[in-house]
């Protein structure tokens, strides 16, 4: 038995695998950190390095980050639900109590997030009711050990190691 590819079903359907959470940051001209929440983010190439994440076109913030010409990945910790939580809200005072710091291109890299990727923009793609992000990438380093913040079947969650 199939199911027909409605955005409700494929909505379901795709939430059995699970995806780890990043938060994209940028600094606006004025100085005010932007950012945004995506489960879709991966490695693209090597040579050179790129990354790509999905914003969707509906989304108020991704219009702040591409106008910035670059972001930060900054891999969320499974610690770091409130976090995202509020970097995901609509609030206009979201990087309040948020503590960062720059990256040497002026990013927002956030304390405590496991890793963070400092990008320029290579290129953008319309992709249906998403785009297609590309990033070269100019710096990273692992900021904080530990396990990632997973997104799975409409919930969040963490690693639990088998053994």
């Amino acid at each position: 038995m199939s199911i027909a590819a409605d955005a409700a079903a494929f909505r379901q359907i795709l939430g059995h695998y699970p995806t780890g959470v990043c938060a994209i940051t940028a600094t606006q001209q004025d100085g005010t950190p932007a950012a945004m929440i995506v489960g879709s983010f991966t490695s693209v190439s090597l040579d050179p390095p790129l990354v790509a994440f999905f914003p969707d076109k509906a989304s108020s913030s991704w219009p702040k980050i591409e106008a910035c010409g670059g972001f930060c990945v900054n891999v969320l910790a499974d610690d770091q639900e409130e976090l995202c939580r509020t970097l995901a809200s609509k609030a206009p005072d979201k990087f309040e109590a948020v503590p960062h710091h720059l990256s040497a291109r002026g990013a927002p890299i956030l304390d405590g997030a496991l890793a963070w990727i400092d990008c320029s923009f290579h290129a953008i793609h319309e992709a249906g009711d998403h785009y297609i992000a590309i990033g070269e990438v100019h710096a990273l380093d692992i900021h904080h050990p530990g396990a990632p913040l997973l997104f799975h079947k409409g919930r969040y969650g963490k690693v639990v190691p088998l053994l």
